[in-house]
């Protein structure tokens, strides 16, 4: 294996093969730290939507649409660090350390341009965005509020994700881990002194929510730099020899742009989704937005199994291991699949207590529990959508995914929700049984191109 850090000489006490061994064992020690931070990441976002709740129905209608518009950027930079992720494991697979560190520092400069450009479009532009759904003004007026800071914090953001992406690709889980709960926890103390003025802190309302999440954010991005900088993760990142590398630089983009497309249209579906939403009135707004919010947070071990098992493709394909990657695949939406399960019985049988943590406001409760009630026919098959693209992304194949993203969301979601509602008598929750749809769709797509195997021999 290449030298830590690219020539350091050094080594971390992050060594472990992850292309040799026990499968179950591998993707297990991967995923427990993926799910535990992408569960900090949701609890950040659903403890916001609970203290924002007490403001009232347009206050959780504007932070709902605003955190659409923020996943939508967070989408476009989570697909550039899918092309990080899959070169990164590729070097670590083939023990070139070296390599690694050289994609990574390609990968920061990525970072800093994306982060630049979108915190000047949320300044500028958060209000003329969210005009563009047809909200009613307040709505407008407490979601531009949120916007505007959280654009602002998508600087820090784009490096924390890119820090990330490294660490986990490097076969490092346990850090990203770590850094996620210090800056969450922080997050989730210091949101309702923002939101309500306790102590002597101002009353800022939605514009507390957003601010105590760029504090957070800040604190992620400064840990993440000191730790990959300083030796304490699996790949010792360097500044020497630093060069910028367009051929890298344009090998990351190649990669990440379908993945980045594939993330931008997905939320954008759900931004259209709002739109069409919208004329059935605030509270159907309303409680379109804690339904997505709860499902984010049950979809969360699909996503951290997900990732794992990607990190397992990269690497064992790195490794010149194909079969083994597809064995890792098959056995991560197996585990999803039984995990979703349970996750739709609990929500058929309690769905008005899981609202309820969020809203007591009886119209509320009854729309949004109907929603979560419908959505969970699509929790049987999520295994499939959750695990199987992360996979298939992770291997440099980014091209698939997206085209049967674009089918889930353009072809499928958005027409179903559109006519359902008009040609039936389902009103409203013909919407949701559209999402079912398109979830059942994508996972017909995704199973059946995984087994086609072409993913196994894409090179990056």
């Amino acid at each position: 294996m290449g030298e830590v850090g690219g020539s350091t000489g050094k080594r971390t006490a992050f060594d472990r093969d992850w292309t040799k061994g026990n499968i179950f064992r591998n993707l297990w020690s991967l995923a427990w730290p993926m799910i535990i931070t992408d569960s900090f990441w949701a609890v950040g976002l659903t403890v916001d939507m609970i203290w924002v709740g007490k403001l009232g129905a347009a206050s959780i209608a504007g932070v709902g649409v605003a955190g659409i518009i923020v996943m939508l950027a967070m989408a476009a930079r989570w697909g550039l660090s899918a092309g990080t992720r899959a070169m990164v494991a590729r070097f670590i697979g083939a023990g070139d350390e070296k390599g690694a560190n050289h994609v990574a520092q390609q990968a920061f400069v990525i970072s800093g341009i994306y982060a630049i450009i979108m915190a000047t479009i949320g300044v500028f532009f958060a209000e003329p965005i969210l005009s563009l759904v047809g909200l009613e003004a307040d709505v407008v007026v407490e979601g531009a509020a949120y916007l505007r800071i959280q654009f602002v914090g998508s600087a820090a953001m784009s490096f924390w994700m890119m820090g990330e992406a490294i660490m986990r690709a490097s076969g490092d889980a346990v850090t990203p881990m770590k850094v996620t709960i210090i800056a969450r926890f922080v997050h989730l103390v210091l949101a309702p002194f923002l939101i309500f003025g306790w102590w002597i802190f101002p009353r800022w309302g939605v514009s507390g929510a957003a601010t105590a999440n760029l504090v957070g954010y800040s604190l992620g991005m400064a840990l993440t730099l000191w730790v990959l900088f300083t030796g304490r993760s699996r790949l010792w990142l360097t500044l020497r020899d630093f060069h910028l590398a367009p051929n890298i630089i344009w090998r990351i983009v190649k990669i990440g742009i379908p993945a980045s497309v594939m993330g931008i249209q997905r939320t954008f579906g759900r931004f259209v989704l709002v739109w069409v939403m919208t004329p059935f009135g605030t509270l159907a707004v309303a409680a379109h937005t804690l339904a997505q919010r709860i499902e984010m947070f049950l979809y969360l071990p699909g996503w951290g199994m997900g990732m794992a098992a990607g990190v397992l493709v990269g690497q064992n394909l790195g490794a010149a291991q194909p079969e083994r990657a597809e064995k890792g695949g098959w056995l991560a939406v197996g585990l999803v699949e039984g995990f979703m399960l349970i996750c739709a019985v609990a929500v058929l049988l309690w769905a008005e207590s899981i609202i309820g943590i969020f809203s007591t406001e009886a119209g509320l409760v009854e729309i949004a529990s109907t929603f979560i009630r419908i959505e969970a026919a699509g929790y049987l098959v999520v295994g499939f959508v959750a695990v199987l693209p992360l996979c298939i992304s992770s291997a440099g194949d980014t091209l698939p995914p997206m085209l049967f993203s674009l089918l889930m969301i353009w072809v499928v979601l958005l027409p179903l929700a559109f006519f359902l509602p008009q040609v039936t008598n389902l009103g409203v929750y013909g919407v949701r049984w559209a999402i079912v749809a398109s979830v059942v769709a994508g996972a017909v797509a995704y199973t059946t191109y995984f087994r086609m195997g072409r993913w196994k021999r894409k090179k990056v």
